[in-house]
C-alpha cells in the first residue's frame, strides 16, 4: 500500500506461460500449478530486493492463463459452491442470474472500511451467491438495483485515477465479487498502476474460484458468517457453508494477508459466534486479524427470523469481546 512492493497481480504478469485458451481445461490446470509454483519464486526474489518496481511482463503470463480459466469457468459455472452449470456467456442463469458483463452499483473512495484500508476504493457491484434474509445491501445483492454495466478497461481506468489520488487498495465487493472473478481478473490485466487487490467477499466460494485467487489476491477480506450449517442454510440459503467457509479461510491465510469479519448476530452467539472464535484461534492462529461487528440492524426480510427482528443488546456485545479473550485472541478490533 505505501508502495514499497509491487502488488502481487503485477508479479504474476511477469510470469510467462505457454498456452491456448482452446487447450483442455484439464491441461490449462497443469500449467496453471505449474507457473503459480514459478511465481511463489518470483514473488519471494521480489519481495527480498525491496523495491516497488515490477519485472517486466510477459505475454501470455499467468495472469492471462487465469482470465483464460476463468472465462472457461463461465462457460459451466464453478464460481460458487451451488455449481449450476450454465452457461453465462451464451445468456444462461444460474441461482446469481447474473450474466457474463460486470455491473456496477457505485465505486467510490470508502473510509469506513478496517483502519489499515482506508482510503479504499470500494467497487459495490450487483449480485450475490446467497439470500441473507438480514442483508444490510439487498437492493445491491438481489439485484433490486439493475446496476451499470461496465467494460474491464472502464473500471480499471477509474480505479488507476483513485490510487494517483490516495486510495490505499482496489476493493471488490458487493454484493460478493465471485459471480464476476472473471471480469476482476480482466480488470487487474489492464490496471496501470501499483495497488493491492482486496478481496471482499462472504467467503462461499468454490475450489476452483480459490486456485484463481492463489496468488493474484493481496489481501482477503472475509466473511465468517455461521458457526453450523443449519444456521448458514437457514438465514441465507447456504448449504455445506462451514466446510466450505474454513476450507477458504485457510487457504487465504496460506496465500495471502487476511482479515476476518464476524457480523454477530442476536441470539446466535453460543450456536455461531463462539464455534467461530475457537475455530480461528486453533487452526488460524491468535494473531490473525479479527473485527467483531456489531453493526447489526434488522434489514430486508429479517422479520422473517424471529430472533433477528431486533438489534444485538449491550450483554450480547460485552460478552462477544469477552469470548474472544476467553479463545485468545489478540489482534480483534469490535
Amino acid at each position: 500500500m505505501e508502495n514499497r512492493l509491487p502488488a502481487r497481480f503485477r508479479v504474476m504478469k511477469a510470469v510467462s506461460v505457454d498456452f491456448s485458451p482452446d487447450d483442455p481445461l484439464k491441461d490449462l490446470w497443469h500449467k496453471h500449478d505449474q507457473a503459480l509454483s514459478e511465481f511463489v519464486k518470483l514473488d519471494q526474489e521480489v519481495c527480498e530486493r525491496g523495491k516497488p518496481e515490477a519485472p517486466d511482463p510477459a505475454s501470455p503470463s499467468l495472469l492471462d492463463l487465469k482470465h483464460a480459466i476463468a472465462l472457461r469457468l463461465l462457460e459451466s459455472c464453478r464460481f460458487c459452491p451451488r455449481y449450476c452449470g450454465v452457461n453465462r456467456r451464451a445468456g444462461q442463469r444460474g441461482y446469481c442470474q447474473l450474466g457474463d458483463q460486470i455491473l456496477v452499483s457505485t465505486a467510490f473512495d470508502h473510509w469506513g472500511e478496517e483502519p489499515e484500508l482506508v482510503p479504499s476504493f470500494t467497487v459495490f457491484t450487483i449480485g450475490c451467491n446467497l439470500r441473507c434474509l438480514h442483508c444490510q445491501n439487498w437492493t445491491i445483492s438481489q439485484r433490486f438495483e439493475s446496476g451499470t454495466p461496465y467494460t474491464p478497461r472502464e473500471i480499471a481506468f477509474m480505479v488507476d485515477k483513485a490510487r494517483r489520488e490516495g486510495c490505499r487498495n482496489l476493493n471488490m465487493v458487493g454484493g460478493d465479487p465471485t459471480p464476476w472473478l472473471h471480469a476482476w481478473l480482466e480488470v487487474s490485466k489492464y490496471l496501470k498502476t501499483n495497488i493491492p487487490l482486496v478481496w471482499n467477499s462472504n467467503s462461499y466460494y468454490s475450489e476452483e474460484t480459490a486456485k484463481l485467487l492463489a496468488g493474484w489476491i493481496d489481501v482477503y477480506l472475509l466473511d465468517f458468517k455461521y458457526g453450523n450449517d443449519t444456521c448458514a442454510k437457514r438465514i441465507s440459503d447456504a448449504p455445506g457453508y462451514w466446510e466450505v467457509c474454513t476450507r477458504n479461510h485457510l487457504i487465504a491465510k496460506k496465500w495471502g494477508e487476511l482479515i476476518i469479519r464476524i457480523l454477530v448476530l442476536p441470539q446466535h452467539l453460543d450456536c455461531c459466534l463462539v464455534p467461530i472464535l475457537e475455530w480461528i484461534a486453533n487452526n488460524l492462529g491468535r494473531d490473525v486479524r479479527v473485527n467483531i461487528m456489531f453493526q447489526y440492524r434488522p434489514e430486508w426480510r429479517a422479520h422473517e427470523i424471529p430472533e433477528l427482528r431486533r438489534r444485538l443488546t449491550r450483554q450480547e456485545m460485552q460478552r462477544a469481546v469477552e469470548e474472544a479473550k476467553r479463545v485468545g485472541l489478540t489482534n480483534y478490533i469490535t
